[in-house]
């Protein structure tokens, strides 16, 4: 539906073409960049990054009123995926080593559209709206972020722009892992029993509400301390991963139709245990190598073995009647049509740990880098003065 709600609103919408964007007479702006990668010192900020434009006919350009941190900002400045971003930049491979920088970093956008492409229909300068950066575009700690029309979605109308820049990158990631890949939606989840391990950080947190809407059973795995949290999001089972073994804890529970792994490493030896067998469950790990090894191997021979890795791996476990899958992160302007309706209709609220000033971007990037995360951590671009 909301999707047809799109192509309505494009038809409706078809005499929008503008191009008097105020920012078009200078070509730099305030942003914060790396050079090269590396720990909390290589961040930079400068008043004379490039300006991005619109190249093509779907784009928009999008003024940043406030940037969402995520641990994939962190690995990005360390350099992890940067052979599979370089092939994504320039699949001909034609740019120099290093074109890439300087980089801007930030995955969470939730602002307001500047100037839209020829063929952008479905928005207007001035219209409130957030998205999810894919990884191999610049991102949204600047003034100014170039995004595809279809990443961006009108953000809800009842979350001011710090909250809502603290839910596009998990919300994306925990669609495409949940929907996409697990196979679960609002439509044949009442009553299944969902597993979320690690469920306190930005992710956990969005898919234990996601889930519970939907009418699941939802079991969290975290530390005691952020019980009263996942509770509060719905949470029916918690699970205290410092008051013992936590496999052994799950296994006196119900066994599962999803789990959603946030976590990664020895979890992957035990969970795939808890399944129902034989009953389409499903194990999806947001930890994989892939990027891990593009970068080791390079871009071919890093796919064939990530292919060898998990061709392996569901053949072992489709013996015992359970699948095991990888789940990725999706940039989708209409994922988040659905989530802001969840939003909205207060199904779906944003948790966020801390917010931050522009100027004090390293400290959140520190902050994330700490771990143990209740929620997100947000960069305050532009104060709500109008909300």
């Amino acid at each position: 539906m909301l999707m047809c709600r799109r192509w309505l609103v494009c038809s409706m919408r078809a005499h929008y073409r503008s191009f008097s964007f105020s920012a078009s007479l200078r070509n730099v702006m305030p942003a914060w960049v790396i050079d090269k990668y590396g720990k909390n010192e290589v961040l930079r900020f400068t008043k004379n990054a490039a300006l991005p434009i619109i190249h093509y006919p779907n784009e928009v350009t999008v003024k940043v009123h406030a940037a969402g941190l995520n641990p994939i900002d962190i690995s990005m400045r360390g350099g992890y995926g940067a052979a599979t971003m370089a092939m994504k930049r320039d699949p001909l491979n034609m740019k120099q080593s290093g074109s890439e920088f300087p980089l801007i970093l930030g995955r969470d956008v939730s602002g307001e559209i500047m100037e839209c492409g020829l063929d952008v229909n479905y928005f207007k300068p001035g219209d409130q709206v957030w998205a999810a950066i894919p990884p191999w575009k610049q991102g949204s700690l600047a003034e100014i972020v170039v995004l595809s029309a279809n990443e961006v979605s009108h953000k809800p109308k009842s979350l001011r722009h710090v909250e809502a820049a603290s839910i596009p990158y998990v919300a994306a990631t925990v669609w495409s892992a949940i929907v996409n890949t697990g196979g679960l939606n609002k439509d044949n989840s009442s009553k299944k029993r969902v597993l979320v391990l690690g469920g306190s950080g930005g992710v956990g947190t969005l898919a234990i509400q996601m889930v519970k809407a939907w009418g699941a059973h939802v079991t969290v795995t975290c530390s005691q301390n952020a019980e009263q949290l996942v509770r509060d999001l719905g949470a029916d089972d918690v699970v205290d991963y410092t008051a013992g073994p936590v496999e052994k804890q799950l296994q006196t529970l119900q066994k599962f139709d999803l789990i959603l792994d946030n976590i990664g490493g020895e979890s992957e030896k035990w969970a795939l245990d808890l399944l129902k067998p034989w009953n389409g469950a499903k194990y999806v790990t947001l930890v994989t190598p892939f990027l891990h090894n593009t970068d080791l191997l390079g871009l071919a021979d890093g796919m064939m073995q990530s292919g060898v890795t998990i061709g392996c791996k569901v053949l072992k476990h489709l013996r015992k009647g359970v699948h095991y899958r990888w789940g990725f992160f999706a940039p989708s302007g209409p994922t988040l049509d659905e989530i802001s309706e969840m939003v909205d209709a207060g199904k779906v609220r944003p948790v966020v740990e801390e917010v931050f000033s522009f100027a004090q971007v390293p400290q959140g990037f520190q902050k994330v880098e700490q771990g143990h995360a209740r929620g997100k951590t947000v960069v305050s671009i532009i104060e709500d003065e109008k909300e």
